[in-house]
């Protein structure tokens, strides 16, 4: 009797611990980001060109590179903790030397980019003429482009996050990003021609 009871015992302690769950640890996540609407207003820096940049964005005078020049800027995302780059050149007959310039930069991130896509942009009446560089992958830089006139004017243009390049975590910054890229350079414009 006293075994019967002990096989039972033992049995109910069996059942009773063999149903509990056991947790799955779960897979590393990324924080969810809530975007804001994209509005735009019109640039009004003294420069030879112009265009619409996201509201929430700061439009700031590049002074921060040493080597900056005039009516080079820098659009600010604070709360992305990103900056697209904008500098401008003259063109003093070496549109091709910037053309292949802006290539190179956009191509030096070719060791760490799983693929470059190029998207052309062509305006013919505000005489606006460029290239979008999609960057895919862990690079440093993952949208670069440049705009010119094909005469006077050269903007080059690239986007960098002060972040470890995660192609994953920074997927959805990066999409938000190049739409606005892609709204400034749809409605860039020259203020003046020679």
């Amino acid at each position: 009797m006293f075994k019967t009871l002990l096989i039972a015992s033992c049995l109910c302690a069996i059942m009773l611990y063999s149903c509990k769950q056991h947790g799955t640890p779960k897979p590393r996540a990324y924080y969810r980001i809530s975007f804001p609407e994209h509005e735009y207003k019109v640039m009004d820096q003294a420069a030879p060109y112009t265009f619409e940049y996201p509201s929430y964005t700061q439009l700031l005078n590049d002074n921060v590179s040493h080597d900056a020049e005039e009516f080079w800027y820098n659009l600010n995302y604070p709360k992305l903790n990103g900056t697209v780059h904008i500098s401008y050149k003259a063109i003093d007959d070496n549109l091709n030397v910037m053309l292949e310039d802006s290539r190179k930069l956009a191509y030096k991130h070719s060791i760490k980019a799983d693929a470059i896509g190029e998207q052309i942009f062509i305006s013919p009446e505000k005489r606006v003429f460029g290239t979008l560089y999609d960057i895919q992958g862990d690079a440093a830089s993952s949208v670069q482009f440049h705009l010119t006139d094909s005469n006077y004017h050269f903007v080059r243009g690239s986007l960098y996050f002060n972040a470890i390049p995660n192609k994953d975590s920074l997927a959805p910054v990066v999409d938000f990003v190049t739409a606005d890229i892609i709204h400034l350079m749809e409605t860039f414009e020259w203020k003046k021609t020679p």
